[in-house]
């Protein structure tokens, strides 16, 4: 089996509950504070790696002390990205967890989100089949050289989660993207509000028409709806046992759904799995599973 493409960041989640966001000027006090791995690319790599699913997580890992911290956890994990470490620091995600589970995110970007053009040459395009892309690094001003690269590979299926980013992207930018068919992973209010529409069915479907290939549009604990070429429906959501956190839940949706469709799985199988994952991550502090899910799920 030919390996997943995972391209992104790799950062530091500072995890901080509290019981709500504080509005300015008043004080409020932290319930908890953890760090973690994440960052968009690692989390998906992560689920794929749980699937035992090939995969190379092509992620810039830069210095400092959130640097460390990446390399570090990385390491334990017996895992490496093939990128040579950047001059500029590793940045940081915190984010803001309220009672409720709901969160809050403020990055603070580094090294992580920036790419360049030489890197991908330390790639063996025979052995991979596929490529994740999210929306943060082609934000960015280098992320037309992660483009390119794609460009330069069409026989590459492409997964892309742009995620709230669709928003800000150039049109340029997303049609150079939608011309390479990826399979289109975002919510509801992203599509809706992308799109124009008044439906998640109508808004998928003009979707489709951009990138003529599926697109599947989570819905929260309501579950997910997939447009493919040959079917388009609603798969039901599972409900979580309880409400930790939803970071990482796309993430892990996507993920999922990458490394089922790789092992055969057909779009309606991969996207149930992908719903039943996410409500554990839910029910998870943070964005990881731990690999011992597998063995008791």
């Amino acid at each position: 089996m030919k390996q997943v493409l995972v391209i992104g960041s790799t950062v530091t989640d500072v995890i901080i509950h509290l019981d709500h966001l504080p509005k300015t000027s008043e004080d409020v006090h932290v319930i908890g504070q953890t760090m973690s791995l994440g960052g968009c690319a690692y989390n998906v790599s992560n689920m794929i790696r749980l699937y035992q699913v090939p995969y190379i997580l092509f992620s810039p890992i830069g210095k400092g002390t959130y640097g460390h911290f990446v390399r570090e956890a990385l390491s334990e994990k017996g895992v490496k990205s093939p990128i040579p470490t950047p001059e500029q620091e590793n940045g940081c995600c915190y984010c803001f967890v309220e009672a409720s589970g709901e969160r809050t995110f403020v990055c603070h970007r580094g090294a992580e989100y920036r790419f360049r053009p030489e890197w991908f040459e330390l790639l063996d395009a025979d052995t991979i089949d596929s490529a994740y892309i999210c929306g943060l690094e082609i934000e960015e001003s280098t992320g037309t050289h992660i483009v390119r690269f794609l460009e330069d590979h069409p026989a590459l299926q492409v997964y892309f989660a742009p995620g709230p980013r669709i928003r800000v992207l150039s049109g340029e930018i997303l049609s150079r993207i939608f011309a390479l068919s990826p399979i289109l992973h975002l919510n509801e209010e992203e599509a809706l509000e992308y799109t124009g529409e008044g439906t998640v069915e109508a808004a998928a479907q003009a979707l489709y028409e951009k990138t003529h290939n599926a697109v599947i549009v989570t819905l929260g604990e309501q579950g997910a709806y997939y447009k493919s070429t040959d079917k388009a429906a609603f798969v039901p959501g599972v409900k979580a046992e309880q409400t930790v956190d939803t970071i990482g839940a796309g993430d892990s949706h996507i993920g999922t759904i990458i490394a089922r469709l790789k092992q055969g799985a057909s779009m309606a199988e991969a996207v149930a799995d992908a719903n039943r994952i996410a409500a554990a991550v839910v029910g998870t502090s943070g964005a990881l599973l731990p690999d011992s899910y597998f063995d008791i799920a």
